[in-house]
């Protein structure tokens, strides 16, 4: 993996856990044991665990019905937004708690609840969120409904490739540890905070959520769209457990998109890896991961 892309993927999405909980394991950090790694067919969020949390987890989860019933409430009254939480795992002097859209816009995300380990009190009237990460993820369901035909020309494309050599995250992976935004087992989408295109469309919809798709996307400012501001990273395993990465396969892939004609505008990051997942961290960046960062630029 090269440095680059370490650090865009860090900085764009696979570890915007919040302040108590920023803190999760990094393969590139430290190398990852083989007793962490799971089948990414079979990894579905089990064993993940952030740093200083085993406590404050077993704690967390005593007082699981009250977090739901108040993240639930939190989400209703600061983004207008219903949303079902999926897990909830302790962190440094608190536990983070993933969370799914219901309906549209469509995104996974997170939010954070202190715990005091002494008083062994979760303290669940002081639920909060990142509120650039819960507005990025937003904008990034939005942009997804408002280019829906693009998006379904995408994920046909990655459906078939499965059948193939290889294959992505599952279902249950993205709803229990996931918390990037949009989010398919096949990539993610990231917003820079130079991103103003989608701004009308994100105030229209915080205005009447039950806006229609047609308006929305009359609100999006084209002129405005900067592809350099908007990634959709893509994050690809091999299928068999056996396989590893190579720089061919890489290739064809890498072509197949570079050739692909209306899909979504912006910057394609792609990432080769090999079968299997920490369990730990949820990453699948490992030594043999192959990577390409903003070279495939739609506009």
């Amino acid at each position: 993996m090269t440095r680059l892309t370490g650090i865009l993927l860090y900085s764009m999405g696979i570890s915007v856990l919040l302040s108590g909980c920023a803190e999760m394991n990094n393969t590139e950090q430290t190398p990852t044991s083989d007793e962490f790694l799971i089948s990414v067919l079979e990894y579905n969020g089990e064993g993940y665990a952030l740093p200083y949390g085993k406590e404050t987890d077993q704690i967390a989860e005593e007082y699981r019905e009250e977090i739901e019933a108040k993240t639930i409430k939190f989400f209703q009254e600061n983004y207008q937004t219903e949303i079902v939480v999926h897990n909830v795992v302790g962190a440094l002097n608190g536990a983070t708690i993933f969370v799914e859209s219901v309906g549209e816009p469509h995104f996974y995300t997170n939010a954070f609840v202190p715990v005091d380990e002494k008083e062994k009190k979760v303290m669940t009237d002081q639920i909060s969120a990142d509120n650039f990460q819960v507005k990025n993820a937003i904008k990034g369901g939005l942009y997804h409904m408002i280019f829906s035909d693009e998006f379904k020309k995408l994920d046909k494309h990655f459906e078939s490739l499965v059948a193939d050599d290889v294959t992505g995250k599952t279902l249950e992976s993205l709803q229990n540890v996931g918390g990037h935004g949009f989010q398919t087992p096949y990539y993610f989408i990231s917003i820079t905070n130079k991103e103003t295109a989608l701004e009308p469309v994100y105030e229209l919809y915080m205005q009447n959520p039950e806006e229609s798709v047609k308006h929305l996307r009359a609100t999006f400012e084209d002129e405005l769209f900067d592809a350099t501001n908007l990634f959709i990273n893509i994050q690809l395993f091999m299928a068999e457990e056996k396989e590893k990465p190579n720089t061919a396969l890489f290739d064809e892939l890498t072509q197949e998109l570079e050739g692909m004609d209306e899909i979504p505008k912006g910057s394609y990051s792609f990432v080769l890896n090999d079968h299997f997942i920490d369990k730990q961290s949820a990453s699948g960046m490992g030594e043999h991961s192959i990577d390409m960062v903003g070279h495939i630029i739609k506009e």
